[in-house]
C-alpha cells in the first residue's frame, strides 16, 4: 500500500496513540526517518531510535548476570532496551533499517513487538513501535524480513515521494528559493528510479536537501562539481543552468516596490522562480503588495502560479493568514482556486 508523506503522517498520528506498530518501507532518502520523528513529536512522545544493523541478539534480551549464589542468572537490560523499560513518558521506539539486520537479530525483536515483553522484562504500556526499511530493489543491503516479524506489525506501508510535500518541507526549513523553484519546474528529478553499484549519488529528497546546504557554502565555480556529487551529473547540470536563469529574473524586491507595474515573466522556469522568491519575502506587512502581483498573475492566465505564491507565503509565515489582504483574497478567484472550486 503506497502513501505519500502527508498520508503517512496522518496514519502515524492515528497508530502511535493506539499503540499499533507500523512498518514503513521505501527508497533511500525519501524522508522516512524525518516523518517518524515529526509524528512522535506531534504525538507528544519521546523518540528512541535503534539501529539493529549494529546489534547482537543479546541486545534485545539483555546480558546474563549470575545471582550471588551462582544458582541462577537474570538478564540485565542495557542500552535501548533499558531506556524503553524505564520510560516514564510516552515513547516511540523507532527501529530503523530493519531489513538490513541479520535473521537472528530480527527474531529477537518478535517477542518485543507482539507480546511487548522479553523474558521477564515487560514494556510500559506507553511505549509503541515504528520501524522502517528500504526495499530489496534499492541496492541498500536489504535481504529479507522474516515473515513472523512482518506479521507482528499492524500494517506495512510504502512511502512514495510527493513534490507538494517536499516543497512544503523546503519552504518551512528555508531551502534556497532557486532549488524549490527548480524542482517544481522539474518534479520528475525529485527521486530517481535508477540504481547504481558505483560510488555515486542519484537524486532523492535527501540528496536535494544536501544540494540546498551546499548552495550556501560552495563557491560558484565549484557548484557543478559539488552538486553532481550530491545528485548526479545530469540533474546537477540542469540545476546549475536553472540557477543562471534564476539570477536573471526580475528582482523580487523590485516587484514588491512596484507590484502593479512589475513585469510578468513569460518563461515558465522564471515564473516558478519569481513566485518562489516572492513567497520567501512575504510577511504580514507587505502581503497587500504581494497580492497585487498575485492578482495580476491570475489575470494573465497564470492562476496556478498565483496560488503557489499565496500558499508558500502562508506556509512560511502563518500570520499572513490574518491579514486583510489574505482574507479578501479568499472571497476572490485565487481563494476559489485554493479551495479547488
Amino acid at each position: 500500500m503506497e502513501l505519500n508523506p502527508s498520508q503517512l503522517q496522518k496514519l502515524l498520528a492515528a497508530c502511535i496513540p493506539a499503540m499499533l506498530p507500523v512498518l514503513v518501507t521505501g527508497a533511500p532518502g525519501i524522508g522516512k526517518s524525518d516523518i517518524v520523528a515529526r509524528a512522535a513529536s506531534d504525538a507528544g512522545s519521546d523518540l528512541l531510535i535503534s539501529h539493529p544493523v549494529v546489534e547482537d541478539p543479546t541486545d534485545s534480551k539483555g546480558l546474563p548476570f549470575p545471582s550471588a549464589d551462582g544458582a541462577h542468572a537474570r538478564f540485565l537490560p542495557f542500552g535501548d532496551l533499558e531506556r524503553a523499560l524505564s520510560a516514564r513518558r510516552p515513547l516511540v521506539w523507532f527501529i530503523d533499517d530493519l531489513g538490513q539486520t541479520t535473521p537472528a537479530v530480527q527474531a529477537a525483536k518478535m517477542q518485543l513487538l507482539l507480546a511487548r515483553k522479553i523474558g521477564e522484562h515487560v514494556l510500559p504500556p506507553h511505549v509503541t513501535f515504528v520501524a522502517a526499511t528500504n526495499r530489496r530493489i534499492d541496492n541498500a543491503g536489504v535481504s529479507n524480513i522474516l515473515d513472523p516479524l512482518k506479521s507482528r506489525f499492524a500494517t506495512i506501508v510504502e512511502l512514495t515521494t510527493s513534490i507538494e510535500d517536499w516543497t512544503r518541507w523546503a519552504v518551512a526549513t528555508g531551502q534556497p528559493p532557486e532549488l524549490i523553484a527548480f524542482l517544481r519546474f522539474r518534479p520528475d528529478l525529485l527521486l530517481s528510479a535508477n540504481r547504481t553499484r558505483e560510488i555515486e549519488n542519484v537524486p532523492s529528497p535527501r540528496s536535494w536537501g544536501m544540494v540546498g546546504k551546499l548552495s550556501q557554502v560552495v563557491p560558484a565555480e565549484l557548484e557543478h562539481v559539488a552538486f553532481a556529487g550530491a545528485v548526479g551529473q545530469g540533474a546537477a547540470t540542469e540545476f546549475v543552468a536553472f540557477k543562471r536563469l534564476f539570477r536573471q529574473m526580475p528582482s523580487s524586491d523590485g516587484v514588491l516596490a512596484a507590484p502593479s507595474t512589475a513585469p510578468i515573466p513569460t518563461d515558465v522556469a522564471v515564473q516558478y522562480g519569481i513566485v518562489t522568491a516572492l513567497a520567501r519575502l512575504a510577511n504580514a506587512n507587505n502581503f497587500d503588495r504581494v497580492m497585487v502581483y498575485a492578482n495580476r498573475l491570475h489575470e494573465a492566465g497564470l492562476g496556478e502560479f498565483a496560488v503557489l505564491l499565496v500558499r508558500d507565503a502562508v506556509e512560511r509565515d502563518a500570520s499572513i493568514a490574518s491579514t486583510p489582504a489574505f482574507i479578501v483574497a479568499q472571497g476572490g478567484p485565487i481563494g476559489a482556486h485554493i479551495r479547488g472550486q
